[in-house]
């Protein structure tokens, strides 16, 4: 956690700047956006299950598209 207090006498500029240039050294908002759309793993069972869901919905759109219950 980066903490600036402000100087006494010091400009609210001066101290934005100071602190933006911590932050900055830190790496803080570096590491954050890198994180920022990371997904976990996923377990070998739960890939599966997954394609057996999409294999599911495929098959159920197939059948109502050919019975014309759904436009495509």
């Amino acid at each position: 956690m980066i903490e600036a207090k402000r100087k006494e006498g010091e400009s609210i500029g001066a101290f934005l700047r100071r602190f933006t240039k911590k932050v900055q050294l830190s790496g803080v908002l570096k590491k954050s956006r890198r994180l920022r759309f990371r997904q976990d793993v996923k377990t070998r069972r739960e890939k599966q299950l997954a394609a057996v869901r999409r294999s599911n919905v495929m098959r159920e759109r197939e059948r109502l598209y050919k019975l014309g219950k759904l436009e495509d």
